[in-house]
């Protein structure tokens, strides 16, 4: 006997006789060993639940493959558009080729006249609650903002000298320095001056900015003034009469003589309620500005300013109107109306003036260009805002 085990002959996973239990074809179709004629044989079903777990396992993957599509498709695009930025940037970075700018030097010819406006401070009226914290002042407040107003105004005209020459500078009174007393008893009760005292008071201050500009600048000044509505002495305004009513008039009158010893600058005190002042080839047309009657409407002053000025050019025509009494600083392109130093009151609250922080205005007109820039000049520290 052979000390080896017979070999065992395969045996045909389909129970064919005489398989050699290799499969030819998957899914167990034919055995190639069992004889000459091939065997055709099916797999018996499977179950409902194995079925639909194939199933399942089917759906999953063909689910995963195309999760794996769109992130394949994605990457490539955010390649192509990595390369492309790369390719742009490497562009970019090959061609930077610099040049050299020469600063600017005037030329000596270039000219122009800035334009300070001041006007409805309102030095003795007190704000407080009733325009509900969003203002306050009284007499140190006023103090503190009308020193803070010269400064400013000389420091912007300073700056503007650096790049144009300035021979002259025009400053416009405009009037309602003071609140006076055309209120009666509700003045008397507002105010910390009496309207005489009231009136010294602006006229310090006016005198003191004009000596504090004459002595930090070479400039000449043409000084333009108007009264106000609130400086005349009586309960109406009176339209021919106005000046010979107006405390700030007389004002405007003693600083002019106490100023005639100074050759740099002139005073226009004149007797109408517009002056038209030509600078260059530009008429300027100053007034206060009461006026134009303003109502609170939607469009604001705008509407009323237009239609008046468009009347009054008929008679002589101004290429800008500047005016004040509106206690909100506005341009409305042929006009400007300059803001106040009071601020937001009791006064700008009752005629449905929109609300505006303390501040004067500053403009600039150019030999060639005309007006060129305008600036508010702002007056009020956040402090002094929030007392009250």
């Amino acid at each position: 006997m052979s000390q080896y085990p017979a070999a065992t002959a395969p045996v045909c996973p389909l129970g064919l006789p005489g398989c050699s239990g290799r499969i030819r074809e998957r899914g167990a179709k034919c055995c190639a060993n069992c004889s000459r004629t091939r065997h055709r044989t099916t797999i018996a079903s499977l179950s409902p639940e194995a079925s639909v777990d194939a199933d399942r396992a089917k759906l999953k993957t063909s689910s995963e493959l195309l999760a794996l599509r769109k992130k394949y498709d994605e990457s490539l695009r955010l390649i192509d558009t990595l390369e492309r930025r790369l390719d742009i940037a490497g562009a970019i970075d090959s061609t930077v080729d610099t040049f050299t700018i020469e600063p600017m030097v005037g030329s000596g010819t270039s000219e122009a006249t800035p334009v300070i406006v001041a006007s409805d401070w309102h030095l003795e009226e007190r704000v407080g609650a009733e325009v509900g914290g969003l203002n306050f002042f009284n007499l140190a407040v006023f103090h503190e903002r009308g020193q803070r107003f010269w400064k400013a105004a000389h420091r912007l005209v300073k700056l503007l000298n650096q790049d144009v020459n300035i021979s002259t500078v025009v400053l416009a009174l405009l009037g309602d320095f003071i609140t006076g007393a055309i209120h009666g008893e509700e003045n008397a009760e507002m105010n910390e001056l009496q309207p005489i005292h009231a009136i010294i008071e602006a006229q310090n201050m006016i005198a003191s900015g004009i000596e504090f500009l004459l002595a930090n600048t070479p400039y000449n000044y043409v000084v333009v003034c108007h009264s106000g509505n609130h400086a005349r002495t009586t309960k109406t305004t009176r339209f021919s009469a106005e000046n010979g009513h107006s405390l700030e008039f007389l004002m405007y009158k003693h600083l002019a003589a106490y100023f005639r010893e100074e050759p740099r600058i002139t005073f226009i005190v004149p007797d109408a309620p517009h002056s038209y002042i030509r600078v260059y080839d530009q008429t300027i047309r100053f007034m206060h500005g009461h006026q134009i009657k303003f109502g609170g409407g939607v469009g604001g002053v705008y509407i009323p300013a237009a239609k008046k000025i468009a009347k009054w050019d008929q008679a002589r025509h101004a290429d800008l109107t500047v005016f004040g009494h509106f206690h909100q600083l506005l341009d409305g392109g042929n006009f400007l109306v300059n803001g106040s130093l009071i601020g937001y009151n009791a006064f700008a609250m009752a005629i449905g003036a929109a609300f505006d922080v303390p501040k004067q205005l500053l403009f600039m007109i150019d030999k060639k260009h005309g007006r060129t820039c305008t600036w508010p000049i702002y007056l009020s520290s956040k402090a002094a805002v929030d007392v009250g």
